[in-house]
């Protein structure tokens, strides 16, 4: 027999035993918990001490959600509109639109023009993030920079009206020769090429933004590709930039007109395209404001969110490849695919988002010409589908391609859900009316302007935003010179009305030299238009003073604050 355990008389009840034993391992767990709290509570403090919340009011804060990854923020080389959102929010220029799409003074007080050249007087008190004064020197090595052929520019040619820009950045002049001087660090005077009487809405896009010198030196190469090689001297800096996933803007205490900044954060803690997920951010309180699709707009109506619209300016169309080696520089294939295209059928029955308008010019209906709107004074090429017509065109054009039957084309389009439905309407429509095969190549933004770039497409969904308030803006984009011309389309007609736009002072003059262009782009099939964007959108009313435009940063939040309506 086993001999039964004893049990000295000191010692505890069997049950006593388990109450310590229970009472440890809450001890534990409560110890734990404490732990994980704190570790939390410091990671957050580590990483900006973001919020989840669309308005954090005890930061003073909102969150957004950018929707793709900038490819980098050196003004010299940002073709993109979410580095120009970025860029509009960190830096400024000489001048900066203001709440009401004014133009105001920026880091130039004031200003005299005449026809042939400027004067700026700049602040005194601006300074760069890092202390150091905003000089006149900044704006000449900045546009110098841009022009330097070594940069490879895209948008150097919107510096051309300065004295020998063209000539420094196509026929080798030196960047000395620049018609812009410092005459001392606070007075900066420029020399133009010809009479620009829009010279000085050019002065808002972020090509014409100054860059520090010393601090661009001592990045060797990699200015503007992370924090640590950013410096700012807008209402806002870049505090964190995780690539890919988020970015985030924190009030410059030292902007020169810092008193009129009211949010001390803005947090794009996404950086989403898909329009599914983006509206349940905003439906989960994640974020602020939420673009709007066909397939979601009816959510939000059933939501009974107040939807808002916007006519953003933008053009949209079918950019062809006209390189030599590309079936799409046959000018009878070209007009094959236009005449089978419908705008209309495209916007009410495919996209179905409201405010879009079927696209007939590459110049949106808000541009001012002469006395009134240009599209009124002027009005676009009549465009009729025509299939049958279309067939005739493809027949001449496989006879001059030497082709038997008709070529697979790649069409080249962004990642988003909305791309594809855009894409494969089109493989749809060229298939069944033409018989051309379509291959359907799917790329991230910064992919997708890579390939565009060396010419790896033969059509890309594309469009264009205003950089500035004038014709010019739309109507030099198919120039032989333009950088963003990736398709690489050349008309000698079209360049010489271009440049009779550029230097002409009469406006009558120029508005018939931009009529010419949008046939000449229509008569050529150059690019097939699609529709002007009007885009539809939700956001939080919790935040007030938000700027919406056609020109320039857009939304624009530098004046924006945050209300707490339950106090109210």
């Amino acid at each position: 027999m086993t001999e039964a355990i004893r049990t000295p008389k000191s010692s505890v009840s069997t049950s006593s035993v388990w109450q310590l034993v229970k009472y440890a391992l809450l001890a534990m767990l409560l110890m734990f918990m404490l732990l994980v709290c704190l570790h939390a509570v410091t990671l957050r403090l580590e990483i900006g001490s973001e919020s989840n919340a669309a308005v954090d009011f005890a930061r003073n804060s909102i969150s957004l959600n950018l929707g793709s990854e900038p490819p980098q923020l050196d003004s010299t080389k940002s073709t993109d509109m979410v580095s120009g959102q970025v860029l509009g929010h960190v830096m400024e220029g000489l001048i900066r639109y203001g709440p009401n799409n004014e133009i105001l003074p920026g880091i130039a007080e004031s200003w005299e023009v005449s026809e042939l050249s400027a004067t700026f007087y700049l602040r005194k008190n601006a300074v760069w993030s890092n202390g150091s004064p905003v000089t006149a020197d900044d704006f000449v090595f900045a546009w110098q920079t841009a022009l330097d052929p070594e940069t490879a520019s895209q948008y150097a040619f919107i510096l051309y009206p300065l004295k020998n820009g063209e000539a420094i950045n196509t026929d080798g002049a030196d960047v000395e020769d620049l018609g812009a001087k410092a005459i001392d660090d606070f007075t900066l005077k420029v020399e133009l090429e010809q009479p620009t009487p829009y010279f000085i809405k050019l002065l808002a896009f972020f090509t014409y933004l100054p860059i520090n010198r010393e601090f661009y030196d001592s990045r060797d190469g990699t200015y503007g590709t992370s924090v640590e090689d950013l410096i700012f001297n807008g209402p806002f800096t870049v505090s964190k930039w995780q690539h890919g996933s988020s970015l985030r803007l924190e009030k410059n205490v030292d902007y020169w007109n810092s008193e009129d900044i009211k949010l001390d954060a803005i947090d794009f803690a996404y950086i989403i395209s898909d329009p599914n997920a983006i509206i349940n951010l905003f439906a989960t309180k994640k974020i602020v404001m939420a673009g709007l699709q066909a397939e979601n707009i009816e959510r939000a109506l059933a939501n009974r969110w107040p939807v808002k619209e916007h006519v953003d300016g933008s053009v949209f169309y079918l950019g062809f490849n006209h390189r030599e080696d590309r079936p799409t520089s046959n000018r009878n294939l070209r007009k094959a695919i236009q005449l089978v295209c419908d705008p209309e059928e495209l916007v009410y029955k495919v996209l179905k988002t409201p405010g879009n308008r079927p696209g007939e010019s590459i110049f949106p209906v808000w541009l001012r010409g002469v006395n009134g709107y240009f599209r009124d004074e002027y009005p676009a090429p009549k465009h009729k589908p025509d299939p049958d017509l279309a067939r005739e065109y493809l027949v001449r054009a496989l006879t001059e391609l030497e082709l038997s039957s008709p070529p697979q084309l790649i069409f080249l389009t962004g990642d988003s859900e909305f791309s594809t439905k855009h894409a494969e309407y089109y493989q749809s429509l060229f298939k069944e009316n033409l018989g051309i095969e379509v291959r359907i190549d799917q790329q991230i933004f910064q992919q997708r302007l890579a390939k565009m770039t060396s010419g790896d497409y033969d059509i890309v969904a594309a469009g264009w935003g205003p950089d500035y308030d004038d014709v010019l803006t739309f109507g030099d984009l198919f120039t032989s010179w333009n950088a963003n011309n990736r398709g690489l389309f050349k008309n000698d007609e079209l360049d010489r009305n271009v440049q009779i736009a550029q230097q002409s002072s009469d406006p009558k003059t120029r508005m018939e030299a931009m009529n010419r262009v949008q046939h000449i782009l229509y008569e050529e099939a150059a690019i097939i238009f699609e529709y002007e964007r009007g885009s539809n959108y939700v956001a939080d009313d919790r935040v007030q003073g938000v700027t919406r435009r056609v020109v320039g940063t857009d939304p624009d939040y530098t004046r924006a604050y945050i209300v707490d309506k339950a106090k109210e």
